[in-house]
């Protein structure tokens, strides 16, 4: 089951998401702009125009596999959400290997962040070199247990960060970027007011949504459609 942002929930982007203490980063989760009652009021989509979808602002997509392959699949992910981080692990190498490897598909990943620790979980994402983007994704979610659900996220954040070739004044520079943090903001709100998206995982498949996408067997019929 997908993770629900309930109805009128608020959190809030706009402020940078770090402190600094005496040269030592502190995490600092402030409240980001409500995703609010006005918001939530898209009702569910079940296929949005492919065109619209695959519209791009100031934060480009990542795209996994051959740009012109024939199907896309877009995930609007969380990377706190448990459900999110069992995709990344379970199926995502299965339709990797099944269709993105093979150039049926490709596949690309939007920032829908429930909460502030998402929101600075993505930005570090977006600033690795892009070669290592889903490397570094793919990262955190296989280890989401030991940064996500940590009474003090921080040093996990920045072990993880270390290994994709972070110093300590990049990490912090990364995550205290607003004009970053107002990129995924943009990206989160455009879904959830253009697209319905009221949960995380979302995904689509050319445009149609994928209902109960906890195997590859839930993509088989919409990616097998168009070769």
């Amino acid at each position: 089951m997908a993770k629900d942002l309930s109805l009128g929930k608020k959190f809030n982007l706009r402020r940078a998401l770090l402190g600094v203490c005496a040269g030592m980063a502190a995490l600092v989760l402030l409240a980001v702009p409500p995703l609010g009652v006005q918001a939530f009021a898209a009702s569910e989509k079940l296929e949005v125009d492919v065109a619209e979808l695959m519209k791009q602002g100031d934060l480009p997509d990542n795209v996994l596999g051959k740009a012109d392959a024939p199907n896309t699949i877009v995930e609007y992910s969380s990377m706190t959400c448990p459900h999110c981080a069992t995709f990344h692990k379970a199926v995502l190498p299965q339709l990797k290997a099944k269709y993105i490897d093979t150039g049926k598909a490709n596949y690309i990943l939007r920032e829908f962040p429930l909460d502030n620790l998402a929101a600075a979980a993505f930005m570090l994402a977006r600033c690795v070199d892009k070669a290592k983007y889903y490397d570094f994704v793919e990262l955190l979610y296989g280890h989401q247990d030991d940064w996500a659900f940590s009474k003090n996220p921080l040093p996990e954040l920045q072990k993880f960060a270390r290994q994709v070739g972070f110093t300590e004044d990049r990490f912090n520079k990364c995550i205290t970027d607003e004009k970053l943090l107002k990129y995924i903001e943009w990206v989160r709100e455009r879904g959830n007011k253009k697209f319905g998206i009221r949960a995380t995982p979302t995904f689509f498949v050319n445009g149609k949504k994928v209902k109960g996408a906890s195997t590859v067997e839930a993509f088989d019929a919409a990616l097998e459609t168009k070769k």
